[in-house]
């Protein structure tokens, strides 16, 4: 699964616990020539020193809803690498105090704003890559299992991931002519800045740890590999799917019989 002569993005970086710097990382040592976003002065310094780390010194500060700024970070890919083999959506938002207490309180500015950066962010970079991907490509996101299961306080960010996943079989389907493929990788909950935010975190970490039938949550390292694999030549066939990296969590009716 060697990614060797293959240059990309990474979106969504925060910090060394990020799951979109697992899967740099594993990029990274299967050969791949990476680029960053970020979004703000202070992303930006806890992005560049990780970056740097890998070899990177290409870093592009950009707002998922600001159409000038989107367009500036591929007219920077453009000039300076030509073409790209791959792209990493690792980007969602909803207010925080939106991810406690119910799902039915939701605002309508904040139902707005989720789905449009966790969302549409998704197929506004898509768009923007495809020209830069003339020979085939690989675009990765992120989702959870909240998307189709009711998880505790994840509230509105299971109905923006739920739409996310329906946009990479769409974008799938419209970008498979052109050898571009989409997928996205469903991990279990993950120790990151994103999932601190989400009410009842610690307890629902512990309680898949508990529960997966490899009673453990998954790994940046698992994850990581895994993306290599779907941005390799290994994944040239699979386009439209959610992988799942949950130690099997997904499978589960019920708790296992010692945690009823």
């Amino acid at each position: 699964m060697s990614m060797q002569g293959k240059r990309g993005l990474i979106m969504g970086v925060a910090n060394d616990h990020s799951i979109a710097w697992g899967i740099a990382r594993a990029m990274h040592a299967a050969g791949a020539e990476l680029a960053f976003s970020y979004q703000g002065e202070a992303f930006g310094k806890r992005v560049e020193p990780l970056a740097a780390s890998v070899g990177s010194d290409f870093l592009v500060d950009v707002d998922v809803t600001n159409d000038a700024s989107l367009d500036a970070c591929f007219a920077a890919l453009r000039d300076r690498w030509g073409t790209i083999d791959f792209v990493v959506h690792a980007i969602a938002f909803s207010d925080k105090a939106e991810l406690t207490g119910r799902f039915i309180n939701t605002s309508r500015d904040n139902f707005r704003i989720a789905l449009t950066i966790s969302c549409y962010s998704l197929i506004d970079v898509a768009r923007r890559a495809e020209p830069l991907m003339p020979g085939g490509g690989t675009i990765l996101t992120l989702t959870y299992q909240g998307s189709n299961r009711v998880t505790p306080f994840y509230n509105v960010m299971g109905v923006a991931k739920a739409a996310l996943e329906s946009a990479v079989r769409y974008l799938a389907n419209d970008l498979g002519p052109q050898q571009i493929r989409v997928n996205a990788i469903s991990p279990g909950p993950m120790k990151t800045l994103a999932g601190a935010a989400i009410g009842g975190a610690r307890r629902t970490f512990k309680h898949t740890d508990m529960n997966a039938p490899m009673r453990a949550n998954a790994t940046l390292d698992a994850i990581g590999g895994t993306a290599v694999y779907l941005a390799s030549d290994a994944g040239a066939c699979t386009t439209g799917e959610i992988i799942r990296v949950d130690g099997g969590y997904h499978v589960l009716g019920m708790p296992q019989p010692e945690n009823l």
